[in-house]
Formats: C-alpha cells, sequence, structure tokens
C-alpha cells in the first residue's frame, strides 16, 4: 500500500477530514487542494438549495416536454404562457442564491453554485459577477478560473480564455477538463494563439493535440474526450493520416457499445478513403449496420465510389501520374505510405503515439463541436450535480 493511500484512510480517521486530505494531497502531489468541509452549516444549506436547484431545472424541462408532445396534438400551453411559468420557478430559485449570499457573501462555494445555476438560466453576465467573486474570495480554486476561461471563450478576449485555463491546470494539474477546455481554444482560435504564442499554424495545432493527450493521459476512457480528440484531425492541413488513425483506433477500443464503435467505423472509413486506400474503407463500412447510420453510411460509399472514379478516369484517359496535367492536389502521392494491414494499429489509451505524417489535404473538413466544461469544484467528496458540470460552446 502507497503512503498516499496509507495517508488518505488515515486523514478519513482524523477529526477535520477535508482539511486532513487537503494537507496530505499537498505533501504528496504539490497540489493545493480546498476541499468542501460536509459538516459546516452553510455547506449543507448550500447543498440542500443546490439539490432544489436540480429539482427545479427538472420540472422545468419536464414541462418543456410535456408542452411540445402536447402541442403536437394541438394542445399545450403558448410560449408566452410557458415561458412566463419557467420564468417563476426560476425565479423562486434565484431569490434563494441572492438570499444565501446576503447572509454568507464571503463563501465562494456558494458563488460558484450560484454562477452555475445563472449560466444554465442564460444569464452569462450575471454568471461571470460570481465567478469573478469566487475567484476573489478563493483564488486558489482552479474551478473559478476555469469557469471565467469558458466566459472569455464565448465573449472575448480570447487571450483571457487562455490565461484563465492555463492558470486553472496551474492550481490542478491533475484535472482532465482544464486541459481539454485549453486544447479547444487553442484549436478553435488559431489566429489569436499564433500571435499570443508567438508560433505558426503547424505548431498551434501540435499544443492543442498535447493538450487533449494530456486530458486522455488523466482520463483515458472518456469516450467523448477521446472522439473531440479524434475530430479534431478533421480540421488540419495537410491531413496527418497514421496520426487520425491512431486517435480512431484508441476511439475504438474505448467505445461502450456497439453504437459508438459503429460510429467510429465510419470516421476510420472516412479516413482511410482520404489515404487512397478504398478497399479498406469500404470493408470498414460493411461493419456498420446499425440503421442510425445508414444515411451516414451511404453518404461515405457515394464518396469513395466517386473518388475511385476520378482517379481511374484520369489515368484511363490518357493522363500520366508524373505529368503536370494529373491531378496531385486532389490525390497528393503519400510522403510516407501507410501499411495495408488494417487491424495492426492498437495503441494503449494511456500511451498514445504522436505520429506525423502529412499526406493529403482535407479540402472540406465538418464543423467540430467541441464541449467547454464548466466546473464547480475539482475534488471529492463533494462533487458537483451533473447539472451544474456542462455547458456547450456553440460551434462556427
Amino acid at each position: 500500500m502507497n503512503q498516499l493511500l496509507i495517508g488518505l484512510v488515515g486523514a478519513l480517521l482524523a477529526t477535520n477530514q477535508p482539511q486532513a486530505v487537503s494537507n496530505l494531497i499537498q505533501q504528496n502531489a504539490g497540489v493545493s487542494v480546498n476541499l468542501p468541509n460536509p459538516n459546516d452549516p452553510a455547506e449543507k444549506e448550500l447543498d440542500r438549495l443546490m439539490t432544489e436547484d436540480d429539482a427545479a431545472m427538472a420540472e422545468v424541462d419536464k414541462w418543456i416536454q410535456d408542452n411540445n408532445a402536447f402541442a403536437a396534438k394541438g394542445a399545450g400551453e403558448s410560449k408566452a404562457e410557458l415561458n412566463k411559468r419557467i420564468m417563476a420557478r426560476l425565479d423562486v430559485v434565484r431569490k434563494n442564491y441572492d438570499d444565501f449570499l446576503r447572509r454568507h457573501p464571503d463563501f465562494a462555494h456558494g458563488h460558484l453554485a450560484y454562477a452555475s445555476f445563472l449560466n444554465n438560466i442564460g444569464d452569462e453576465e450575471a454568471a461571470k459577477v460570481q465567478n469573478e467573486k469566487a475567484r476573489e474570495l478563493d483564488p486558489k480554486d482552479p474551478a473559478a478560473w476555469n469557469n471565467l476561461g469558458n466566459y472569455y471563450g464565448e465573449n472575448g478576449p480570447i487571450t483571457n480564455a487562455f490565461v484563465y485555463f492555463a492558470k486553472a491546470i496551474e492550481l490542478d494539474p491533475a484535472e482532465s477538463i482544464y486541459y481539454q477546455n485549453l486544447a479547444v481554444m487553442v484549436y478553435l482560435y488559431r489566429v489569436d494563439a499564433k500571435a499570443f504564442y508567438h508560433i505558426d499554424e503547424q505548431q498551434v495545432f501540435d499544443k492543442s493535440l498535447a493538450l487533449y493527450r494530456k486530458a486522455l493521459q488523466l482520463d483515458p476512457d472518456n469516450f467523448p474526450l477521446v472522439t473531440d480528440y479524434a475530430e479534431s484531425y478533421y480540421g488540419i492541413r495537410p491531413l496527418r493520416t497514421n496520426d487520425a488513425l491512431v486517435a480512431w483506433t484508441n476511439a475504438l477500443q474505448v467505445a461502450h457499445d456497439d453504437v459508438e464503435r459503429e460510429g467510429v467505423y465510419i470516421h476510420l472509413a472516412r479516413i482511410k478513403m482520404l489515404a487512397g486506400r478504398y478497399t479498406e474503407a469500404r470493408a470498414q463500412l460493411e461493419a456498420v449496420t446499425n440503421a442510425t447510420y445508414a444515411d451516414l453510411k451511404q453518404t461515405v460509399e457515394r464518396a469513395i465510389t466517386w473518388r475511385e472514379n476520378e482517379a481511374t478516369n484520369s489515368i484511363v484517359g490518357g493522363d500520366s501520374t508524373n505529368t503536370p496535367g494529373f491531378p496531385a492536389k486532389k490525390f497528393p502521392a503519400p510522403t510516407n505510405a501507410l501499411p495495408a494491414v488494417t487491424n495492426a494499429m492498437t495503441v494503449s489509451t494511456n500511451s498514445l503515439l504522436v505520429l506525423t505524417n502529412g499526406m493529403f489535404a482535407l479540402t472540406n473538413p465538418p464543423v467540430f463541436s467541441p464541449k467547454i466544461v464548466n466546473t464547480m469544484t475539482n475534488v471529492p467528496p463533494a462533487p458537483p450535480k451533473t447539472s451544474h458540470l456542462v455547458t456547450v460552446l456553440n460551434a462556427f
């Protein structure tokens, strides 16, 4: 049994458990954390308030779903009436948070909880005020820095997002979410990243991918994270074919069910198609049988056929592959030929390979839809409520 585990067992027997655990983690890992004290009356009251918050959000969601079902049958409330009822319900929660913070103005965790609620109902400016207050009260809490990085990522200046996410990583280098969020920002805002970090575009991609890999090392079984990382290769020109195949092979290993696995098969087929490996791409598609992917499967099959015909017609029509007239920009010769074996690329999700191969330019990359994750806290034993965790940054 290692020393940290032995120490944790002892800390759990201590009178002041949160402080004992916090001190132990700092001694062994060099990371300072501030654990909520579950015996604090204010913490208990806040926990009840957050439970009521979750219940209100669930109730509102049910109202919306029920009303949509009624509307489909020609009944239901008008949008104005439903919105009025929703706002009245959420206003109760908002007043409860206001009342709590009037009585506990220096309670950083309370400001974080309120900020999360405000984000959920779309009041981002008010949420920013609460996150700023939480950061002011507890500058060593990485969650506040992360959430403000989220705000600046959506509203600018973008360079603030770089700084705030980096600070969250500095404060808690063991939290996967913070690396993922910074990876997304660097990837999306490449022009800003080039100027801020004084690097070129390929180095920007390298930086983003390195951050993704760090996040994956900390959370290797997170399928959405694994697929976000793999999807990022679609936007890189020229396409790093080997790297992309490694990333999607890792996603296949992490997939939880047939639906997720078959979705990965679609992506593997597409990458192999872009690499000119049409037979392998078709074989990959044959494994896709779920009706959910029928349209997408047909789309990729048509794309494979079109590319095969283009290549064949160019040669049959009299063009030499060595003449200037051959469409090299559409089908450039590989600079590092890929192996023909389709199942030889198996890597550990805990040790992702970094292979650099610029083979084919992706002329029409799909819209990348990354997720920016909002956090309440980053350490047990008081994890954030599920509804307080995730906000989605709309893709452009």
